[in-house]
């Protein structure tokens, strides 16, 4: 009887906690994510969080990365150019960041 509880409430368990982690970063389309990092780099501009040369770099990865995307779809978007994409807007998402919470407001 204890043992048939124990499975239960893990069960029961495992059915409220999996869905949260299948969450918990939800998938977005590349367009998606480059819309994101350019509200993300105006928004640190409006806050004085990102300084001209900072925006200015970070716009300037920003387009360089739309322009691989463009030169990738060209012959359809292959798995290895998906995951490509997807390491190089996670490291800008992360330049991003840093760059927002460096402490340099000088304009």
């Amino acid at each position: 009887m204890n043992r048939l509880k124990t499975v239960i409430a893990g069960l029961g368990l495992a059915a409220v906690v999996v869905p949260g982690i299948a969450s918990a970063a939800p998938w977005q389309s590349i367009n998606q994510r480059q819309a994101r990092l350019d509200q993300r780099i105006d928004q640190g501009i409006r806050s004085g969080a990102l300084n001209r040369n900072e925006a200015r770099g970070l716009r300037r990865e920003s387009r360089q990365l739309a322009a691989l995307e463009g030169r990738y779809r060209r012959d359809g978007l292959s798995q290895w150019e998906r995951r490509d994409l997807d390491r190089r807007f996670d490291a800008l998402s992360a330049r991003v960041r840093y760059d927002k919470h460096d402490r340099r407001r000088y304009r």
